[in-house]
């Protein structure tokens, strides 16, 4: 089934703003929140779904590349399809603010009335170069990472043993202080994240000796990533969860994958065409030959007409970039060059002043014979 369009998801029109998008959401996750509607799928659905639009619409890179080329543009994304989508512990963790004290100060599992903080590990950013021809075709890259992963000796709990904690004494387990104020208007109660536990609610008795408590320690990891073809320059992925580890356990931060392109040796990329400048000899131009280009494929044989003039542009339909959001392909373009001699010969210059002299040889353009606009004007349409 396809995703539904975020706008529509939260009520939205294309050029709402930033306070429209943030109230639109709120609005939609109060409505259909696990504690409004404990045990209810279709509303817990709807609930993440109205967090992966927002996710995305609330962010303005992610929302520009959303409305230029849709759900398909999203892969490289997180919640978009490129690295999973989103937990409820993303969710809370992300979003939690937006909530407000409306649910008891947060959430714990579903119901439960306690917000106690999700930790969140940071993101890592790469660099994978691609080839035009891994660009055409998408490609699977395994690359290692260095990066924070999970103590092996605590399992990520940062306590020696795993199980060396106490509920905190402070905000009895919650991860939320609450203070009680008297206000001409009567008391007013307000929520904050205890500073003693950090909002996780417990605290450790006995730190793991290897990580010293954080649950995280210096590693590696192997990691595939598919790329889709179609990439450009400067545009960023994301797998979700394979950045660096969260401290005591946490949500792991995202590993953002940024492309470089390596430059074709012939080929030059504009958009989704392939670019080819080709030189051929007068008598060629005059007389027809035929020659062999190199496309992102392989080389290819192509016929020069009789009478072909410098700057015609022979277009090869489908051999060029696929589009990223899957709408076709791009075409190769190849520029015919016809090359003048700058040396010549005693015996080349009394030929060609023969070849002047005949009425054949003068410049008698038709209407065939577009000018170098009217090429640029189609090229550009």
């Amino acid at each position: 089934m396809s995703k539904r369009d975020y706008y529509e998801i939260l009520g939205l029109p294309k050029n709402a703003g930033e306070a429209e998008i943030k109230k639109a959401y709120r609005q939609m996750a109060l409505k259909y929140h696990p504690d409004k509607n404990p045990g209810d799928k279709a509303a817990e659905e709807k609930f993440k779904e109205a967090a992966e639009a927002y996710e995305v619409l609330s962010n303005a890179e992610k929302r520009a590349r959303y409305d230029q080329y849709g759900h398909d543009g999203m892969r490289g994304m997180p919640g978009g399809g490129f690295g999973g989508g989103m937990s409820m512990d993303d969710i809370f963790s992300q979003f939690g603010d937006i909530f407000g004290s409306a649910f008891g100060g947060g959430f714990s599992g579903f119901g439960g009335g306690t917000r106690r903080r999700v930790n969140k590990g940071t993101n890592l950013r790469v660099k994978v170069r691609l080839t035009l021809e891994e660009i055409a075709r998408g490609v699977e890259k395994k690359i290692k990472v260095n990066k924070l992963v999970g103590c092996s000796t605590c399992n990520g709990t940062g306590a020696a043993g795993g199980s060396a904690f106490s509920s905190c004494s402070h905000c009895h387990g919650t991860g939320q202080i609450t203070r009680v104020t008297n206000t001409f208007l009567g008391q007013m109660q307000t929520s904050s994240t205890c500073p003693y536990c950090n909002g996780e609610g417990q605290t450790i008795t006995n730190k793991c000796s290897t990580c010293g408590g954080s649950g995280t320690v210096k590693g590696e990891e192997v990691i595939s990533l598919n790329i889709p073809a179609g990439v450009s320059e400067g545009i960023q992925l994301s797998v979700g969860g394979k950045g660096n580890a969260a401290p005591r356990g946490g949500v792991p931060g995202d590993l953002i994958v940024q492309i470089e392109e390596i430059p074709h040796e012939d080929l030059i990329r504009d958009g989704t065409n392939v670019l080819y400048e080709h030189y051929i000899s007068f008598p060629e131009a005059a007389m027809g030959t035929s020659i062999e280009v190199p496309t992102i494929e392989g080389r290819v044989r192509i016929k020069i007409e009789p009478g072909t003039q410098g700057g015609k542009v022979l277009r090869l339909k489908g051999k060029g970039i696929p589009s990223l959001n899957g709408y076709g392909r791009g075409d190769q373009l190849i520029n015919i060059n016809v090359w003048t001699p700058k040396n010549l010969s005693k015996q080349e210059k009394e030929m060609l002043d023969k070849l002047m002299e005949s009425e054949n040889f003068k410049p008698q353009p038709g209407k065939k014979d577009r000018s170098f606009f009217d090429r640029m004007r189609e090229y550009f349409q």
